[in-house]
């Protein structure tokens, strides 16, 4: 785009209402705990986080993060395939396969990193790619980017998946969605997806970014909560920087795709390793959240209550049991409205906005985390009320 080009699009951005904004976090005013932040100088709740059971500021991982960096200083220095891969890795990666039932883990940097290098790995030219109309933006990006045919089909309807499998001409070699679907709370279809997928000889990729650590009797995701194992869904990814509390992400599966990956995924192969100081608070993170189950069910458990008290003020609900609640509200200037309307009364709640969601379906998301108090979510239940009431009568 040409420099005299610039400025006309950032105004045409300002007109339609959909100019991301950064806020800086100054602070975090109580110490183990990110669920009240300081910006601009106030104190605020936080109901955008992704830290689902309150390990963020968890001290064990701060504590986990230093010992290793005096170990072994801050950066790996390098990509896994040459000499980043150091012992914290290894033994976290054992870790993760262990916890998720797989043979093997795989780390990347990012869960945008691990979408990218699974599809591309394991679709190319002559091939089909399938995605989940609402897949994270990575796995749309990753469809893009491996050369194969990419198609959509619509957001939880596992029938018109199915039809499109049937229907597919070259052959679908990756059938993908989110487990948890991020900017909507709700689950996909795993089970009839899973059979469609194994009827047509596709690779089911479950991106279980948001029900890793939540979701499943024993934190597992939404994989578990639909009672599936590695035989149904061949290729689960998951991250690190959500319910762990740290950052990164892994992809589980078979030793063979594993292997795969490492030979093929290029965003695992060009990138320099995550430091291992955070693979050392990501595996005491897991021992925390295999330990204290009370985390994921009391965050769980102020969903439930949120949705209780948004039904009983009037508050418009998506479908969604997990600590994600969307708020519909149909534009996005509406949505910015709402959002300084929850400012001004002391939280902090972002509105979503397009291109994240589609135009018209502008919300707010709020999230919940086993960090929050029951008081809080009751005095952000009273504020969405007012301020539902407030735009209704507009």
């Amino acid at each position: 785009m040409k420099r005299q080009l610039l400025e006309p699009a950032l105004e045409e951005i300002d007109r339609q209402h959909l100019r991301r904004r950064r806020a800086t976090i100054e602070a975090y005013p109580d110490k183990g705990s990110r669920a009240e932040v300081i910006v601009d100088g106030r104190r605020l709740i936080d109901f955008s986080s992704n830290d689902y059971l309150g390990l963020a500021a968890h001290p064990a991982l701060a504590a986990a993060m230093a010992e290793c960096a005096a170990r072994c200083g801050s950066g790996s220095g390098a990509s896994h395939l040459i000499s980043g891969h150091g012992k914290e890795h290894a033994a976290l990666e054992e870790e993760l396969a262990a916890f998720t039932g797989r043979q093997r883990a795989l780390l990347f940097s990012t869960g945008y990193m691990a979408n990218l290098g699974v599809v591309t790995a394991l679709a190319s030219r002559g091939e089909s790619v399938l995605l989940d109309r609402l897949s994270h933006a990575s796995l749309i990006d990753a469809g893009l980017l491996c050369g194969a045919r990419f198609r959509r089909f619509p957001h939880c309807d596992a029938a018109a998946a199915r039809r499109l499998l049937a229907e597919s001409e070259p052959a679908t070699a990756v059938l993908a969605t989110d487990g948890v679907f991020s900017m909507d709370g709700d689950i996909a279809p795993l089970g009839p997806l899973a059979e469609a997928a194994r009827t047509h000889e596709a690779w089911l990729v479950v991106d279980d970014a948001h029900g890793i650590g939540v979701l499943g009797a024993n934190g597992r995701g939404a994989v578990e909560l639909a009672g599936l194992g590695s035989d149904q869904v061949p290729v689960l990814v998951g991250t690190l920087g959500k319910a762990f509390g740290s950052f990164g992400a892994f992809v589980a599966g078979s030793k063979e795709l594993i292997e795969l990956l490492i030979q093929r995924a290029r965003s695992y192969i060009y990138t320099t390793a995550l430091p291992q100081p955070v693979a050392a608070a990501t595996r005491t993170a897991l021992h925390i959240a295999q330990q204290e189950n009370w985390r994921r069910e009391r965050a769980l458990a102020l969903a439930a209550r949120f949705r209780a008290g948004a039904r009983e003020v009037g508050v418009p609900l998506a479908e969604s049991i997990t600590p994600i609640q969307p708020i519909p509200l149909g534009s996005a200037q509406t949505a910015l409205r709402a959002q300084q309307a929850l400012l001004a009364a002391g939280f902090w709640a972002v509105a979503i906005r397009s291109p994240t969601v589609p135009a018209g379906e502008e919300r707010l998301r709020i999230t919940l985390t086993a960090g929050h108090r029951e008081s809080q979510v009751d005095a952000l239940v009273e504020s969405l009320g007012r301020i539902c009431a407030s735009a209704g009568g507009a």
